[in-house]
């Protein structure tokens, strides 16, 4: 995943507690990560070990970055 910011080597708990916006485009394709106590995945990984296949992982990345682009 190539995420504007580079924002894809963060750990998921920071991503979505600075883009709320970012963990609800992630559960509207039941990346359940969000709720998570732990938190430390990086963006990109999250993303991928769910092995949603490529078609997939390319619409959220599509939207995360337009979603950044607007920041």
């Amino acid at each position: 995943m190539k995420l504007s910011n580079n924002i894809g080597e963060e750990a998921i708990q920071d991503v979505v507690k600075a883009h709320p916006r970012i963990g609800e485009i992630l559960n509207d394709f039941e990346i359940g990560c969000v709720d998570c106590s732990v938190g430390i995945c990086l963006l990109k990984d999250v993303v991928s070990i769910h092995a949603l296949g490529e078609e997939m992982e390319a619409k959220i990345e599509k939207q995360i970055n337009d979603y950044l682009d607007k920041q």
